[in-house]
């Protein structure tokens, strides 16, 4: 099957020369690699054309823009970018990798017999894994095992065109699967495909960053009810009682100033059905 990866990167000279090395030993190479430089200071863009001139499949853009690191809008707008380049009528799986991924080598091979074995797949991936401070990498428990990360993303190309593609916004690496799921397909998480995650989620977001997981439930029309559930499921979990309250901070400024859903009145419907089934199944410990 033909492989697209995109990876956006701002700022990865720690780290891209680790995902580049995995991602050119890999057993099943990628067909095109699109290595989206969005206006790095450091030495970031040289690294990438360096990779550039050795391996033909390597493709590197440059894109100019503001550096604060603020999910959603801004990593999708790269990404963006770096599609505008190719035609994803040439590829059968769509990947968006973060530049701060270590692959196993098998990687890519796993993940193209999974779409294979399964024409219905619409999303896969492994799972994310980060140093322990003894030094073992353990799994990454922001998110259940079944959920396909935002830092390894992949789509089959029929799902990636249902759901209308990434959306520029906060919340683009949840409502991506919940569409997956609304158009009929299978999500997928090889349970033992480990990836290193070189740097932990949510290290080097700014202040700005705190509303936003609020502002993205109102986007996916989770209502307030659902919004107090997941909010409050959010706060146990990072044990901080101010995520409770900047989730709502975030939710009724959203409401507030009437801030356009990006989702349909009828897939919000089925978001809201899934989450409350999702719940309803841990609370009967099914």
């Amino acid at each position: 099957m033909s492989i697209l990866i995109i990876i956006p990167a701002h700022n990865e000279e720690a780290s891209i020369s680790y995902c580049l090395d995995s991602l050119v030993r890999q057993t099943l190479k990628p067909t095109r690699l699109v290595l989206v430089d969005d206006s790095s200071t450091d030495t970031t863009l040289s690294i990438l054309k360096t990779y550039e001139k050795q391996f033909d499949f390597i493709q590197v853009i440059q894109k100019e823009g503001e550096s604060e690191h603020i999910p959603g809008a801004k990593v999708i707008d790269t990404f963006y970018r770096g599609l505008s380049e190719v035609s994803i009528a040439d590829f059968d799986i769509i990947c968006k990798f973060d530049a701060d991924i270590i692959f196993p080598e098998d990687y890519l091979e796993k993940l193209s017999q999974s779409y294979k074995n399964n024409p219905n797949l619409g999303m896969c991936s492994g799972l994310c894994f980060i140093k322990a401070q003894d030094n073992k990498w353990i799994y990454e428990n922001i998110a259940h095992k079944d959920h396909v990360r935002g830092p390894i993303k992949s789509y089959s190309k029929l799902c990636f065109e249902k759901i209308g593609g990434l959306k520029k916004s906060i919340g683009w690496d949840t409502v991506d699967e919940l569409l997956a799921k609304f158009h009929g397909f299978d999500v997928e998480t090889i349970k033992d495909l480990h990836v290193k995650h070189l740097r932990p989620t949510g290290k080097i977001y700014t202040s700005k960053a705190k509303l936003l997981q609020g502002i993205a439930m109102y986007k996916m029309r989770y209502k307030l009810p659902l919004t107090c559930i997941a909010s409050a499921k959010m706060a146990l979990q990072q044990k901080k009682k101010t995520v409770f309250i900047n989730n709502l901070k975030g939710y009724f400024t959203s409401k507030k100033e009437k801030t356009p859903f990006m989702v349909t009145p009828q897939e919000g419907a089925f978001i809201r059905k899934y989450r409350y089934k999702g719940i309803l199944k841990k609370l009967l410990g099914k």
